[in-house]
Order: C-alpha cells, then structure tokens, then sequence
C-alpha cells in the first residue's frame, strides 16, 4: 500500500493547508486593496484633493473580491463528482494544483479583467479544497477527536489569515506593483508542499471501502487508529460498521444529488447548506474582508488601520484554540447557540455606536477608504467602542460558528451522499459569500451603520433555527449518527453529547460476543465476498 503517515494530527496538519488557502485569499485582498500601490495600478476614480489614487469603484471593489466566492461556488458543486470519482486525496491535490494556475495569473494582472479571472480560478480551487479537506479528515478521524482534527481547518484559515496578512503588510513598503505581486506569487508555495505531502497519506478507507478496496481499508484503519494493528478491537468495529453501511446502501438506494432533496434526506440537507450560510449571515467574512473600511471609519489611517486590522486576526488564531481542545466535549448544538448570541449583540452594538456618535463621511468617503461612508472620527471613545466589538465579535465566532460550520455538515449525510452533500453545503456557503462580498462596499455607501442591523437580525434568526432544528452529533461514530437520523421521534432539543461512550468504544468496550465474532472472521472465517477482501 506504501502509505507512510498514520498519525492522525499529522494527516489534519497536511490536509487544512487547503484550508489556509482561503486564508490566504482573505487576508491579502483585505491588507492589499487599501494600499496606494494597489489602487493607483487599477485606479478608476482619479486622484483626490492630496493625490491619492482612488482605486477601483465600489462596485467594481465588490466585483474583484467576489470573483473568488463566485469560483468557490461552481469549485464546491463540482467537487461532490471529483471525491467520488478520484477519491478524497485525488480531489484534494486537483485543487492544489488549480490554486496555482489562478495564483501565477492573479499575480501577474495587468487589468481588471485578469485579476478577476484568476481569483475565479482560485475560487475553483477554495471550492473543492474547503467541501473536501473536512470529508477526507472526518472519515480518517477517531470519533472522540473528529470535531477537533475537523476544526483544525479553521484554524488553518485564520493562521493564512494571519501569516499572508503581515505578508502582504511587510509588502506593502515595496514600490509599484510589486507590493501586492509579492504576496499573490507567494502563496503558491503552500500548495505546492499540500500536493506533494499528499502522495504520502493514505486514502479515506470509507472511500476505499465503497469502492470494494477492503483490504486497503482495513489497512487504513489499522494505521490511522491503532499504530498497523488490524486485529484491534475498535478497528474491527468499525470496519463492520463501515461493511454494514456500504451493503446497505447499496440494496437500498443509488447516490445522487437529486436524493439529497427526497424523503427524509432533505431535513439533513437544508441543517447542512444552512450550517454554512448561516456562518456566512453572521457577517464574520465581510468583517475580515472589509476590516480596513470599518477601522478607516473609525478614523485610523495608513499603517494604524492595518496594524489595528492585524489584532483581530490574531484573535481569531488563538480562540479558535479553545475548540481544538474542548469541541468534542462542548458538542456542536451549544458553541452554535452561544456564538450566534454573542455576536448579534455585538453586532446592535456596533450599530447602535455608530448611528449615536457618527454621520456620513460626504462625497469621497473617510480616508480614501468607502465612497459615502461614516465618519467617528470625531468621537474618538465611540470609534474605540466600534474597534472592541468588532474583536469582540471575532473572538466570539472564533471558537464557535467558524470551527463548527466546517466539523458539521460532514457528521450529518450517509457514506454514499457524504461528498455530494458537503459540496452542496460547501457550495452555499460560498453563494453567500459571493453575494455578501459585493454586496458590502455599496451597503457601506447606502444604509451605513443600518449594515450592522442586518447581520444582527441574521445572527437571532440562525439562534433560533439551530435551537429547533440541529441536532447533536458529537460523541457519535459516523454510522451511529446515521442511525440517529433514521429513528422516529429524534427532537433536536433533546439530543446530547456522547464524548464517553466512543472514548469507551475507541479503547475496546464493545459486547465480548461481538467482538470474537469479528477477531474470528479477522482470523479467516469467511462469511460473504466483502468479508473475505478484508480477512
């Protein structure tokens, strides 16, 4: 089989650098499009009164940052065809590749047109990465340690947050277009160590599994889940949960999208594509994108902004922290409840702020920054209260709707569905992206701090969908979360985290009858084709 790494914190660490691509993406755009190198290279409204260039128009702004969501979106859909086919790894260095291409086009841009094509391109690759790092990951992980080593992706996004945005601001001191062709060429560099890290990690063994590759797959398992030891207990659990479910599926039903939206499967769809527009509806993205807008109106200029702008991405790193260590523990259900209730208070504060101490900024905007948009400057304790919501915001999604929305749409779907519907998933997420990333400069120019209102509204709204209709699924193997979707009468309000029964499960807690019938069909008793490919 030749696969070298079985470490599971390994596997995670290689496969989120998909996830920090996104990352990547978000801090350069954000650190790049305030800078005059930047703005004077695709100026399109003139100089103003101190000669600075005004950069592109607002919509045209939102067009360029919405090129990547808009490629994310078509990249998601696509993805679900690709995993199946290829499989998990396949897909994944497919995207890495991708990356590339788009990368060497954006950062070579010598128009409008170009910088938008490549960040589609890139878009393409985000797409298939963010829908198939978390499936790769989930169905590799012990279930005691899913949500941790799924959450890891968002901490990847927020370190390529974090390290491309101090890239991009040390580039920002370098003259002419170099400043921001720099970091654009830069962050190939990352995809080209996932690609070739990846010949070394196995394949997902529930991939292998549907695919009638069951030696491999207990080979897998054994790796990743007991050091090569095939005999172990938890091992051959599993790997019968695994057969189990393959053989069922395949008596019962045939896989397709179209099946995502029949029955019953279309509760579980719409709690997936919601996971991840909701994280959208929370605002978090449109505060890393546009960070610069909103600290230039509350009137901190050149380095100041970017530097204040830095802080709240380093908040982001070291919050996400607390869900690496206790996601597993907290459950899903709960960081969601919590964090959609943090941050729509912090989201009527920040507007309630803003139309109490401020007033519109004119024609030509607040430092270069928004066209008509809102001037604190001259309340300076108001523009503080405006900074420390807005952290406050960010360290309240960091540990809860970020992490989560990418650990839950995986637990939720059957093998069969698993890389279709979290492409479908993945893919609204990135609809919504697209959408808010052009919609946000003009919202700025046109209802102002009424923009905080409306992600407040968002933020009550997804409380309650998630209090009514989410259930929990940590402390579950994949399959027993299956079950648990298929039994009459689950309330959602009801369900609970099961943390002690898989860690139970993992050190060999199962029936002793069960388990010597599988060491004895290990050991060579056949009972059936699929079985006699494993033993």
């Amino acid at each position: 089989m030749g696969y070298v790494v079985g470490n599971i914190y390994v596997i995670t660490a290689v496969a989120v650098i998909g996830g920090a691509l996104f990352g990547f993406d978000i801090a350069s755009m954000s650190a790049i499009l305030g800078t005059q190198q930047y703005k004077c290279f695709f100026n399109q409204t003139g100089r103003n009164s101190d000669g600075d260039c005004g950069g592109p128009t607002a919509s045209t702004q939102g067009g360029i940052s919405a090129a990547m969501p808009g490629g994310s979106f078509v990249g998601a859909l696509i993805s679900g065809f690709v995993t199946d086919y290829l499989g998990r790894k396949r897909a994944i260095q497919t995207g890495s590749i991708i990356w590339c291409i788009g990368s060497a086009i954006v950062c070579s841009s010598f128009s409008i047109g170009q910088l938008v094509a490549g960040r589609f391109i890139n878009g393409l690759s985000v797409g298939i990465l963010s829908a198939q790092v978390p499936v790769y990951v989930a169905e590799l992980a012990q279930p005691s340690k899913r949500g941790q080593v799924v959450g890891a992706q968002q901490w990847a996004i927020t370190w390529g947050i974090l390290i491309m945005f101090y890239i991009s601001y040390g580039s920002s001191f370098l003259t002419g277009p170099a400043a921001w062709r720099l970091p654009w060429g830069l962050q190939m560099v990352p995809a080209v160590f996932l690609f070739f890290m990846f010949f070394l990690l196995p394949e997902s063994p529930r991939w292998l599994a549907k695919h009638d590759r069951w030696e491999e797959a207990h080979e897998v398992l054994a790796l990743v889940h007991a050091k090569g030891d095939t005999s172990a207990p938890f091992v051959l659990t599993e790997l019968q949960e695994i057969r189990d479910m393959v053989e069922f599926e395949r008596r019962n039903v045939d896989a397709s999208y179209l099946e995502l939206f029949k029955g019953h499967m279309i509760y579980r769809t719409h709690i997936g594509m919601f996971t991840q527009i909701w994280s959208q509806l929370t605002g978090m993205n449109v505060m890393m994108l546009y960070i610069t807008y909103v600290f230039g109106m509350a009137g901190l200029t050149g380095n100041a902004n970017l530097v204040a702008s830095s802080i709240q991405y380093v908040i982001n790193v070291v919050m996400t922290v607390f869900a690496l260590l206790f996601i597993d523990r907290w459950g899903r259900r709960t960081p969601l409840l919590v964090g959609s209730t943090l941050m729509m208070i912090f989201m009527f504060a920040n507007g309630g702020i803003m139309k109490s101490y401020g007033k519109p900024a004119g024609p030509g905007g607040l430092n270069n920054v928004a066209e008509e948009s809102w001037d604190l400057s001259a309340a300076p304790g108001a523009a503080k209260g405006v900074i420390a919501c807005t952290y406050l915001f960010v360290a309240s999604y960091a540990p809860t709707w970020g992490p989560v929305s990418w650990i839950y749409p995986p637990e939720l779907f059957p093998l069969r569905l698993r890389g279709k519907a979290v492409a479908l998933s993945t893919a609204s997420n990135w609809i919504f992206n697209f959408a808010l990333s052009y919609f946000v400069p003009p919202a700025f120019e046109n209802i102002k701090w009424k923009t905080y209102l409306v992600f407040g509204v968002f933020c009550f709204a997804m409380t309650i969908h998630v209090y009514f209709c989410f259930p929990e699924t940590a402390g579950k193997t994949l399959e027993e979360v299956e079950t648990m979707f298929t039994t009459p009468g689950m309330r959602p309000w009801k369900t609970s985290v099961q943390f002690q029964h898989v860690r139970q499960l993992e050190q060999g807690a199962v029936p002793s009858e069960k388990l010597a019938h599988l060491q004895t069909e290990t050991a060579g008793e056949k009972r059936g084709p699929a079985v006699s490919q494993v033993a």
